[in-house]
């Protein structure tokens, strides 16, 4: 084992500090790690992108046919397995539909490649740590229809790419980049600088999301949304350039994020 001096620097044969130390174990660690998608239209979007590292495929008999195609384009032998034999990693009450697909997570690449030259408008969501993994799931979706460059999140405090997110995400996960970002607040002011315009979306808000779009004109645009209950955190709302509100008609007054989220990717599809 190593030791550390008093300036942080790791003293096993080495003279790199010891984060430097800590990030190359982290890196090493995420090479390693897998995730199980599962459901049928998850796993047959997986397997059929080039993008993602398909590991192993479990099918029950009866789900064998369904994603065939999908099988042969992948390469993947699956096991195929009797249902009282389906034993994957995945909760008890997960609807699987008998197809479980062990995989690497995506790798989307850079902020700043995906939000200036990716595809669709020059419109992206940042989630700040909305950790339920159908909230973030269901964003992705409106994300991909209606023409979203990317979701963003912290790394930290936010759902992962879970099988439970691509299933709700119905094949959205496979083609709409989801980044996690290590700081939220940055990754904010680097879109600022790209261009974008940042429009935090909460029900205090000063003005409505009709004119939070107005003022915006062309520019590109980053909606912000909070998580239910605690909403925006004090530096994210600070980040903003503005605090824009859905106006409400009943007195309930709210929406959940992703309902929040796909209203506003709409007001910005059709401006």
């Amino acid at each position: 084992m190593g030791s550390v001096n008093r300036r942080g620097v790791a003293m096993s044969g080495t003279t790199k500090p010891t984060w430097v130390v800590d990030k190359e174990r982290s890196k090493r660690a995420e090479a390693k790690e897998t995730v199980w998608l599962f459901g049928l239209h998850a796993v047959r979007d997986a397997l059929v992108n080039p993008a993602r590292d398909k590991l192993r495929l479990i099918l029950t008999k009866n789900a064998y046919d369904k994603p065939k195609d999908a099988v042969a384009a992948s390469g993947l032998e699956p096991d195929v397995v009797e249902p009282r034999n389906f034993r994957v990693p995945i909760a008890e009450d997960s609807v699987h539909q008998g197809a479980a697909l062990e995989a690497r997570p995506l790798n989307w690449g850079k902020l700043e490649e995906v939000c200036i030259a990716g595809q669709g408008s020059a419109l992206v969501v940042c989630l700040d740590r909305v950790t339920d993994p159908h909230n973030v799931g269901a964003v992705l979706r409106s994300a991909e229809v209606f023409g979203a460059r990317a979701v963003i999140a912290p790394r930290h405090h936010s759902a992962s790419e879970t099988g439970s997110l691509a299933k709700t995400a119905s094949g959205a996960l496979e083609r709409q980049p989801y980044l996690r970002v290590t700081n939220l607040a940055d990754a904010m002011e680097e879109l600022r600088q790209m261009g974008f315009r940042l429009i935090g979306l909460d029900g205090d808000g000063t003005m409505t999301l009709e004119e939070a779009m107005a003022e915006a004109g062309g520019r590109a645009i980053a909606f912000v949304l909070g998580a239910e209950g605690p909403g925006l955190r004090d530096r994210t709302r600070d980040t903003c350039d503005v605090i824009a509100k859905i106006p409400a008609m009943g007195q309930f007054g709210s929406l959940n994020v992703s309902n929040a989220a796909a209203v506003a990717l709409y007001a910005a599809s059709t401006r």
